[in-house]
């Protein structure tokens, strides 16, 4: 028994290797509330499965000597869900996995031939559906649809809309994009990369350096967008008050898809603090639509007296609504972003009775549980390898997408 619980804490704590290398997305990201969710004499966190987190105040400013004014507290809480568990699982002839105990070579043979491609698989589907969440709550786009990225332009205008939405400027900016549009970029600005800082990412993969106040990393699992085939409207009256999340549409032929990214005829982009107007409309993306309903984010905060206002103007009848990009045309979204701007929540898994054979390795904020078996019939031992976890996106304003040439 002791050789199996040796084996399963050595293909854990290589499983964590592995993954860390692995996750280029998920490994410049915010993982700082997987404390909350540490196992407690064995059990769940008490407070199940999931965890509700403030967003900060925000205020309005007084200015002069008048009198006070005292402004409410007005916390916003959001929920993030710890529910996801995937998993990969692998057999092995036991006595291939016994000697590969005591034996460096042979555990290099196995994590090689089986505990590698294993864990990159896993880590490879979790990272395009964290992508493709952090992305679908994204509204802020850079870029001009139909043009190819060859220089910084684009990731300039992304860059800004960063430090217009109060992104710290603090190092921990990161771009991901696809092989493809990378691949051009980084041909035409290969002068820039500074390499000799990289030295403490250089095991990270996908990693191509330093430039435009962030690191750059080549990544195939960036989400595709798909325009639908309609991408012009108009406001059908409906209600338009100050904090609405639903717009009443004239009937669009067809549905706006969620990931979609609109502005509205009117509503200017704000400074988040002095409420000042910037000369560019406020982007929104679509969480869900009908040919007469679009449902989106952020909140259309409008109010001068309210203190998270984030736009400018007032949404009337009839104004023009257009979205990014041509109907029915495919758009890989890169990403800049700051590292707080999503959230990847990984909570301890139990350990039962066998728990020899079942061990929980926790690196970084990143858990995985390892479990094994034995199949008598077949004299193998059947390991299964399982993380559970849940996604947020808390501050998606210091998110940016960057779009180029339409894809086929």
């Amino acid at each position: 028994m002791s050789n199996i619980f040796k084996v399963t804490d050595l293909v854990a704590a290589e499983s964590l290797r592995i993954a860390h290398e692995k996750l280029q997305f998920i490994g410049t990201i915010d993982r700082q509330y997987d404390e909350s969710f540490k196992m407690v004499t064995g059990n769940r966190a008490p407070h199940g499965a999931t965890l509700r987190v403030k967003s900060p105040n925000q205020y309005r400013r007084r200015q002069g000597s008048r009198v006070m004014d005292v402004q409410d507290q007005n916390e916003v809480t959001q929920t993030i869900t710890v529910a996801t568990q995937d998993g990969v699982d692998m057999r092995f002839n036991s006595q291939e996995l016994m000697q590969s105990v005591d034996n460096d070579g042979a555990f290099d043979a196995l994590s090689k031939n089986y505990i590698e491609p294993a864990i990159a698989s896993l880590c490879s589907g979790i990272e395009a559906d964290f992508i493709a969440f952090a992305t679908k709550a994204t509204a802020n786009v850079a870029g001009t649809p139909g043009t190819a990225l060859t220089d910084l332009a684009a990731v300039g205008a992304a860059r800004a809309k960063l430090n217009q939405q109060l992104a710290p400027k603090d190092g921990k900016r990161y771009i991901q994009g696809e092989s493809v549009a990378m691949g051009t970029l980084v041909n035409g600005l290969k002068g820039l990369f500074q390499d000799s800082a990289q030295i403490r990412e250089q095991y990270r993969e996908g990693m191509l350096g330093r430039t435009a106040m962030a690191d750059w990393y080549e990544n195939d699992r960036m989400w595709t967008l798909s325009n639908s085939a309609d991408v012009a409207g108009e406001i059908n009256g409906g209600t338009l008050t100050s904090g609405i999340t639903s717009l009443t549409v004239d009937g669009f032929t067809a549905a706006p898809v969620a990931g979609m990214v609109f502005t509205v005829e009117g509503i200017y982009d704000v400074h988040p603090e002095t409420k000042v107007a910037y000369p560019h409309l406020k982007q929104f993306v679509v969480t869900s639509a009908t040919t007469t309903n679009i449902a989106f984010a952020p909140a259309m905060i409008f109010s001068t007296l309210d203190a998270r206002q984030n736009c400018s103007g007032t949404p009337v009848d009839n104004a023009d609504i257009t979205f990014v990009g041509l109907a029915s045309t495919n758009y890989v979204q890169q990403l800049m972003y700051h590292k707080e701007a999503y959230q990847f929540i990984c909570a301890d898994l139990p350990v039962f009775d066998d728990a020899q054979k079942c061990v929980v390795k926790v690196s970084e904020n990143l858990s995985l549980r390892v479990w094994m078996g034995s199949d008598i019939r077949n004299d193998e031992l059947l390991m299964r390898v399982d993380i559970l976890y849940g996604m947020a996106a808390l501050r998606p304003e210091w998110g940016c997408r960057i779009i180029g040439a339409a894809n086929a």
